[in-house]
């Protein structure tokens, strides 16, 4: 199933199914607020500069000790203008919930060929979970860049949220430990996968809510931002009657004491 004509030529299907997975809205949002608290002996990170772009030689070798390596039928295949096409897998790992039009039907093959907007049928919306660690095949160009591959896939499931809630990552494996790293919205994740070659231990895709350090109020809908005003005035209220509690409790002890303290004879 092709993605319409917004998206770069040779992005194409996603097929797997979606699965149930529940986590707490609270929870969610909450971990975000926490981390803008700023995490200590944090090592800057320093901007490397980028080498050469490879020539179409280089990059017909690398192909060909890629495809090399290859146990299926994923393969990469260089075309004659220089770019090549080829596959790489995502992991969802979203723990908060996405929203979609309510009430519309599953996308059908005649509507991703004629390029039909089914979430602009309807202004209703509902929100569900999207189903943890599922794993998504992309059949990509190498001019796809991290921002077409996160809008192609939300509009694979119609996802009408901002997409700059959202961000691609890299999953590395190193001395034991696995390794996340932000993928900006320019890079060409083919060529990514290239570079590693096809095992997926070495490199793989996660697509993850988009976590700054701040949290980004314009990318929620007003929907999301009152739910959180709730929240955060429940908790609040819940503050005040723990602090009233517990001064209330301090009151009765020095109450009693200065009762007893009386009735002692001088």
């Amino acid at each position: 199933m092709t993605i319409g004509s917004s998206m770069s030529s040779g992005y194409c299907s996603l097929d797997e199914d979606l699965e149930d997975c529940f986590f707490t809205a609270k929870t969610s949002f909450f971990r975000s607020a926490q981390s803008k608290v700023p995490a200590k002996n944090v090592a800057q990170t320093v901007e490397e500069e980028k080498p050469e772009p490879p020539t179409v030689q280089e990059i017909k070798q690398k192909i060909e000790k890629y495809n090399a390596k290859v146990t299926n039928c994923l393969l990469m295949k260089l075309n004659d203008d220089g770019t090549y096409t080829g596959f790489i897998k995502v992991h969802l790992k979203l723990r908060r919930p996405v929203t979609v039009p309510a009430g519309i039907r599953p996308q059908s093959i005649y509507d991703a060929l004629k390029d039909v907007n089914l979430a602009e049928m309807t202004d209703k919306r509902t929100s569900f979970y999207l189903p943890l660690d599922a794993i998504k095949q992309l059949h990509i160009s190498s001019t796809t860049t991290v921002s077409e591959v996160i809008q192609g896939l939300l509009k694979k499931f119609m996802v009408v949220d901002n997409p700059q809630k959202f961000a691609l990552f890299k999953e590395m494996r190193k001395d034991g430990q696995v390794l996340f790293q932000k993928l900006p919205l320019t890079e060409y994740p083919l060529y990514l996968r290239l570079l590693a070659g096809p095992d997926t231990d070495v490199l793989s895709f996660v697509l993850k809510e988009n976590e700054t350090g701040e949290v980004e109020w314009d990318a929620f809908s007003i929907p999301e931002l009152q739910n959180f005003l709730m929240i955060l005035d429940k908790e609040e209220k819940e503050k005040i009657q723990q602090v009233h509690r517990k001064y209330e409790r301090f009151k009765q002890r020095l109450q009693q004491t200065l009762k007893e303290a009386r009735g002692k004879p001088g």
